[in-house]
């Protein structure tokens, strides 16, 4: 809450959403797939504000919904007592990353 409150998410949704006019990405899931690298339950308050204003039917709420599944919280997972650290982040970015490119395509094929 503070970090939409305060305007950050919509900063970084800003400046990403040039860079992604072309995938068929929605600027409206960037602060959700942000957030979702850190809390889980931040990221489902975002999820269900999305719903409210699209519609859980609509391309917003499917992947938003996709994302959620196909993710984890990467940092809070990072902070469990891991020893050998040198390939997790990459790891882990890259696997979030597959998850997100995954759902755009899945739900470009059902609508």
């Amino acid at each position: 809450g503070v970090l939409r409150a305060s305007g950050f998410l919509d900063l970084i949704s800003g400046l990403l959403k040039t860079l992604l006019k072309g995938t068929g990405f929605p600027a409206e899931l960037l602060p959700l797939v942000i957030v979702r690298l850190f809390s889980n339950s931040a990221a489902t308050g975002l999820a269900l504000d999305l719903f409210k204003a699209h519609g859980p039917d609509s391309t917003q709420g499917l992947l938003a919904s996709l994302f959620l599944s196909s993710t984890e919280t990467v940092f809070y997972t990072m902070s469990v007592k891991i020893k050998k650290t040198r390939y997790t982040l990459p790891g882990a970015l890259l696997a979030t990353l597959a998850g997100i490119v995954a759902s755009v395509v899945l739900v470009s094929f059902i609508q």
